[in-house]
């Protein structure tokens, strides 16, 4: 795909697309697997039943670590084969509270290539979770100064990206929406007539992946976040 001559709106994600946050997720359920120790259930097998209770949740309790710890609770007091006591509640806890605390760390290329990104092109962050988490997020990766504007939503959809249009007017054969969320980032932007650039990311969580819709050459597929210089 040719590099764009004319000046873009890019709408780039924050979560593993700019800087890690499901890898510590991962960590602690690996963990929460541990402590269980489900006699019967095999690791995956209580992976399936924490994903189901975070499914049937986000529509009550939204996204973030907050929500998170909740779950696994739920998951703990629902699966667990030994008696409900105070002080394992509290470890379950602890293995979703701490993820709050994680440093923001930018994946590679994206401090550099946003500094470019920023000085042809319009950029947006926007990224979806618990409102006061991710404005934290933002603050802490240092890049904030480089974006026009930031908006943290409560869920990415195809109307989602149909109001940013209209709210912005701007021009969605050149507006992009860069992300490694196929469920959130790429294929309600597709739908709503954007264009999108779908960067995947190894530990993108399990529910935010799906099949990427065709799109008629309004996909780019990259290998990383500083392959947008050589098309942007």
């Amino acid at each position: 795909m040719a590099r764009p001559t004319t000046r873009q709106f890019l709408l780039i994600d924050g979560d593993d697309t700019l800087w890690e946050n499901n890898v510590y997720f991962e960590r602690a359920i690996e963990e929460f697997i541990d402590f269980l120790g489900h006699s019967k259930m095999t690791r995956e097998q209580v992976r399936a039943a924490l994903d189901e209770i975070e499914r049937m949740n986000v529509p009550v309790h939204g996204y973030g670590s907050a929500s998170f710890t909740k779950n696994l609770q739920q998951t703990y007091e629902r699966l667990a084969e030994r008696d409900l006591v105070p002080r394992d509640i509290e470890h379950v806890l602890q293995l979703g509270q701490r993820i709050a605390g994680q440093p923001v760390t930018l994946m590679p290329d994206v401090a550099e290539t946003v500094d470019y990104l920023a000085g042809r092109h319009d950029l947006m962050l926007v990224t979806k979770g618990h409102p006061e988490e991710q404005r934290l997020k933002i603050e802490r990766s240092g890049l904030e100064s480089r974006f026009t504007a930031t908006a943290v939503v409560s869920e990415k959809a195809v109307d989602t990206y149909r109001a940013i249009v209209e709210e912005r007017q701007l021009d969605p054969v050149r507006t992009w929406m860069i992300g490694n969320s196929p469920r959130s980032d790429i294929n309600p932007a597709l739908q709503a007539g954007l264009n999108a650039v779908f960067i995947p990311h190894e530990h993108t969580w399990r529910l935010e992946k799906e099949e990427v819709a065709p799109a008629d050459g309004r996909l780019l597929i990259l290998r990383g976040f500083g392959e947008l210089r050589s098309h942007f």
